[in-house]
């Protein structure tokens, strides 16, 4: 891969091995300056693993990977000083209260005696706790303590911020506020690499990375994810009970695909205008007299569940 100088992060056919294991195979891609990188995929596929590697804490099998243009291999505590982190896990000090656990982040990144009082207000009103300065961190809520969290990986400025999967079991409005404060990040500059597993998150980033066992298999815009990466057009097939019709919408013609989507039924076809009918006459034929087919646009969801799909039945073949 040529390296891009306006690259802050470099992957280059980047590997991770733990005894037979591909945990990572090949993945390579760039985050730019101010650009908010999103990677989904399901447990196990090598979110956590990619990011335990960028920010120095795994060391990768193969490939290479700079960081600030820093080679995580080679200097990996070098990477740490320069990037924020923050896990899935909640990884501040219940038993501190707000400012004591932000004061004491400040301490490991090394934030200054001069800097220290403007960086801690800073983080208290990023976070919403503004009067809640001495309250202890095990009082507050899920999204006040996210955003705290995100608060103390940033106290030290860093250019570079890797976000794992940190909104999960934060309600929807917290989540929402907490992507606010991400984009606001990215507009002064800072690039964000953050993993999640909801499709609605993924929608907020610039460009999204589709990964599934280790591997990278999409990486674009959420809008090009969902204009291009199913190769057919999309029904949505409404009515009650349509679990057991599924059979009879895979076998139909010109049917690519077929998933439950709540109630509903999502096809994939190669000709929505010839095949919205078909299947409505085929599924009213079998005593459905209620069921509803129209053309609907994709969502990154639909586009997951194809790639995802294809992918695995690419990894059976091979097999």
């Amino acid at each position: 891969m040529q390296n891009d100088v306006h690259a802050q992060i470099v992957v280059d056919a980047l590997g991770k091995r733990f005894g037979t294991f591909a945990a990572l195979d090949g993945v390579s891609f760039q985050v730019a300056r101010g650009e908010v990188m999103g990677f989904i995929g399901p447990n196990g596929a090598g979110k956590s693993t990619l990011i335990r590697i960028l920010c120095g804490l795994l060391r990768p099998s193969a490939g290479r990977a700079l960081v600030a243009g820093i080679d995580v291999a080679q200097d990996p505590e070098g990477v740490r000083r320069r990037i924020g982190y923050m896990s899935q896990k909640f990884s501040l000090y219940n038993d501190m209260s707000v400012v004591e656990n932000l004061r004491f982040f400040g301490g490991i990144y090394g934030v200054s005696r001069a800097d220290m009082a403007p960086r801690l207000r800073f983080a208290v009103d990023m976070a919403g706790l503004t009067g809640r300065e001495d309250a202890l961190v095990a009082t507050l809520a899920g999204g006040w303590k996210q955003r705290l969290a995100l608060g103390a990986a940033i106290l030290h400025r860093p250019a570079i911020l890797f976000l794992d999967e940190p909104t999960s079991g934060v309600d929807p409005s917290s989540r929402r506020r907490f992507w606010e404060l991400i984009h606001t990040l990215a507009q002064d500059g800072v690039s964000v690499l953050v993993s999640t597993h909801y499709m609605d998150e993924a929608e907020y980033c610039h460009r999204v990375a589709l990964i599934h066992r280790g591997r990278l298999i999409a990486l674009g815009t959420p809008l090009e994810l969902r204009q291009h990466a199913l190769g057919g057009e999309l029904l949505s097939i409404d009515g009650n009970s349509l679990g057991d019709a599924m059979v009879q919408v895979r076998q139909a013609p010109g049917v690519l695909d077929v998933a439950m989507f709540g109630s509903a039924l999502h096809a994939l076809v190669d000709q929505a205008a010839l095949r919205a009918p078909e299947l409505l006459a085929l599924l009213t034929s079998t005593g459905r007299p209620d069921v509803r087919v129209h053309r609907i646009a994709p969502s990154l969801e639909d586009s997951f569940v194809r790639l995802v799909g294809a992918s695995a039945a690419r990894a059976g073949a091979a097999a």
